[in-house]
């Protein structure tokens, strides 16, 4: 059994992300949402969709990065 690095729940069923190097374990999805997921800068929700990153800043869309001043950021549909 493995320990959830987020809620420390010790779980037979943890998995794990490979990400930039490092190896995380969760129990969960919400857990590793809430620790994987980047911040808009604008609204500051969990982008947990594909979001937009503009020059090193992430947005959860283009309306939001608008709002801080990027241009021509578009949405992909």
């Amino acid at each position: 059994m493995a320990r959830c690095e987020v809620c420390g729940n010790d779980y037979g069923m943890t998995f794990e992300v490979h990400a930039q190097g490092a190896v995380h374990v969760f129990d969960c999805f919400s857990c590793a949402i809430h620790r994987m997921a980047p911040i808009c800068e604008h609204c500051r929700v969990q982008i947990i969709g594909q979001g937009v990153e503009v020059e090193g800043h992430w947005y959860c869309g283009a309306h939001c990065a608008r709002a801080e001043g990027r241009t021509g950021v578009v949405d992909r549909v």
